[in-house]
């Protein structure tokens, strides 16, 4: 049997690598962290040309320096004895930007062949790159290839195959300067540096292998020494105060740019003849005055389609929700099922979980226009125009991106901090992300903004995103008062060009989160729906019909006066709420098993809920004041636990999850009395 060819996908982010990888290995891959670092690794097999080829898809990088984790991993990975060929994916469109992760990935010493990516775009734009001298440049394979168009991959994949044993090809490129170094290094490295840096590389490889012995791309070694870098001056501790009296990286980083300034004058052709359509629209998108109220706007626009087109597609599913409960409910009435198994499933599992599944179509519509954003290369510029606000906050722009991951699921947000390069930015961070509004509390705004504000449904839910940001911000902004220091960590992020979105990738992305949203109805909510049928059903005297003497109601009451100010005095919210820790979604299916309505999303069930919350005296006022404190609480226990991953520190998890409790009791009491007070004028 053929020993597999192992090969490493390396790519910026937004460079289409993922939708390179999944046109090579579509549902075959497996999604998992690496061995003892909380990093996501995606990986997957397929055989070409008899060949056993394993893929490796490694975080999305700009650089392989040690700051953030991800850099990290993906040097080690790439440095290891495992890698037979590195893929370095590359975005045509924006070539120059791409080019500086190439020539380190060059300069560690593996076999790399270079993904053009988007020629399509580069096509569409009037330009072209020269494809016989780049890769005289270069020294490696550039296969043109377009992932969302599925062309040239089997070119590319050939080039793996028959690249993976070789070393650089013929070099033919000379610097617009002479050279007096006593090597000619031109015909055998790619990137080669000034003469001062050339001599310091000699005199540091001499010393190296002296004290180390013989090494395999000491070069390499000898510049991570002239940037300091802390991981192999640990790893290799040498006295060279002599030769490195200060840190090169910025010199080594502008030659790479100058060099990188060449070969894109030599081989990009007709970059200039045609007005780029992204700059025209980053005019507007990326502007300092309009660049944020723009972002507003287009999440309105995408919570807008989040109701109507959702709420279209929920009446049809609701149909087919009541069907299918009505006939397991009449099969267990005509079986002779007794009485208490039939109110368990009536009463427990079907109207909690097919209360969470009727909003499934508005979960559907919110990832698939997230997904629009994210593949259009939208996502990236708001967090280019949050980084001044983010600076003034005391945390960088690049913060803004787990917050804007929020949007979807908590748990990818704060495992998204790691790209942080400051723990104290990491750790504020992981602190405001959960206040973001994630798809799992979607279903407690359509509910209740449906029930109580009529007309005005869509403005109630989506003011819950805007407070949500607002809180984060302002929370960030309090925490900046006891920790300041100097200097913010800017944002560098690249900014992708404008393209259409790939279906593919977004019907994978769509369903993955469908996936995940249907796997939680069928086992954390299901389990919720029936712990809280059992504390309803059950009290100190065993099964009771009335629920005000179950365990639950005792419950509730205990923490009625504590939620009073915020309007939330009822002891069936307060279990609601409490069941909420588990999933946010449960509130709504614990609601629907509270006052006994069998589908609470459809409009009879709907009539039902506002009826019985009109019997407690719950108004308007009390059904915002639920929204934000749903909005604001604590987060559910899988985003608890990842927080426990993240910051290794039960300290800070229990901190964290006690905060933001107070925060959302706070904020809450501020709605409620503020609410009471504007209705009495």
């Amino acid at each position: 049997m053929n020993t597999p060819i192992h090969v490493a996908f390396v790519g910026n982010p937004n460079c289409g690598k993922t939708t390179l990888f999944n046109a090579y290995t579509g549902a075959r891959l497996k999604v998992a962290n690496w061995p003892g670092v909380t990093v996501e690794k995606k990986e997957g097999a397929f055989s070409y040309q008899g060949e056993k080829i394993r893929l490796v898809d490694l975080p999305g990088i700009y650089s392989l320096t040690s700051y953030t984790m991800e850099e990290k991993v993906s040097r080690s990975y790439i440095m290891g004895e495992e890698v037979h060929v590195v893929i370095d994916v590359a975005d045509a469109s924006s070539l120059e930007r791409n080019l500086y992760l190439t020539l380190q990935l060059i300069e560690l010493g593996r076999p790399v062949v270079l993904a053009l990516n988007m020629m399509d775009i580069v096509e569409e734009r009037g330009m072209a790159i020269d494809l016989h001298r780049l890769p005289e440049m270069l020294g490696i394979p550039c296969i043109p290839v377009s992932a969302r168009q599925k062309r040239g991959l089997e070119i590319l994949m050939h080039a793996v195959l028959h690249h993976k044993d070789k070393e650089l090809d013929a070099l033919e490129h000379d610097h617009p300067y002479e050279s007096k170094h006593r090597h000619d290094h031109h015909k055998d490295i790619v990137m080669v540096y000034s003469d001062e840096i050339e001599d310091k590389i000699d005199v540091i490889s001499e010393r190296m292998e002296e004290t180390f012995g013989p090494m395999d791309n000491v070069r390499w070694y000898a510049l991570k020494y002239l940037e300091q870098d802390e991981e192999i001056l640990e790893k290799y501790p040498l006295d060279l105060g002599d030769v490195v009296e200060r840190s090169y990286e910025t010199d080594i980083i502008n030659e790479k740019y100058d060099f990188i300034e060449e070969i894109i004058q030599e081989c990009l052709v007709g970059k200039s003849e045609k007005a780029e359509f992204t700059d025209k629209i980053d005019r507007w998108l990326t502007n300092r005055i309009w660049g944020v109220p723009i972002f507003l706007g287009v999440m309105a626009l995408v919570f807008f389609l989040t109701f109507a087109v959702g709420d279209w597609l929920k009446g049809y599913l609701e149909q087919g929700i009541e069907a299918v409960s009505s006939l397991i409910t009449n099969g267990l009435v005509a079986l002779g099922v007794g009485e208490l198994v039939r109110s368990l499933v009536a009463d427990g599992i079907l109207a909690g979980v097919g209360g969470i599944l009727t909003f499934l179509p508005n979960i559907f519509i919110l990832f698939l226009a997230l997904a629009f954003l994210e593949d259009s290369g939208y996502m990236a510029r708001v967090a280019y125009v949050m980084d001044g606000i983010m600076g003034k906050i005391g945390l960088s722009g690049r913060a803004f991106i787990p917050m804007l991951l929020g949007f979807g699921c908590t748990v990818p947000a704060v495992m998204a901090s790691r790209a942080l390069e400051d723990p104290r930015d990491r750790l504020k961070t992981i602190l405001v992300t959960p206040f973001m509004s994630c798809s799992a509390r979607l279903p407690i705004y359509v509910l209740f903004s449906q029930m109580f504000f009529g007309n005005y449904a869509l403005l109630a839910a989506y003011s819950m995103y805007v407070l949500g940001i607002l809180v984060a911000i302002l929370v960030a902004l309090v925490m900046n008062q006891f920790t300041k220091r100097k200097g913010i960590n800017t944002l560098l992020i690249e900014l992708p060009e404008y393209k259409t979105p790939n279906l593919h990738s977004i019907a994978i992305y769509t369903w993955e989160k469908v996936e995940d949203y249907l796997k939680k109805a069928g086992t954390t909510i299901f389990a919720a729906s029936i712990l809280i049928w059992v504390l309803l059903n059950f009290g100190t005297a065993g099964m009771v019909t009335d629920m005000s003497e179950s365990f639950g109601a005792t419950l509730g009451r205990l923490l009625v006066p504590v939620m009073g100010p915020a309007g939330l005095g009822y002891w069936q919210i307060v279990v609601a709420l409490i069941s909420g820790l588990a999933a946010k979604e449960v509130v709504v299916s614990s609601m629907s098993v509270l006052f006994g309505v069998s589908n609470a999303a459809g409009q009879a069930g709907m009539s039902a809920m506002a009826a019985a919350l009109a019997g407690i005296s719950f108004t308007t006022v009390n059904a915002y004041a639920l929204m934000t404190f749903c909005l604001l609480y604590t987060p559910c226990m899988a985003a608890i636990a990842t927080i426990k991953r993240e910051t290794r520190s039960w300290r800070w998890t229990l901190f964290g999850a006690g905060f933001q409790l107070v925060v959302a009791w706070m904020v809450a009491v501020v709605v409620y009395q503020a609410g009471l007070f504007l209705t009495k004028i």
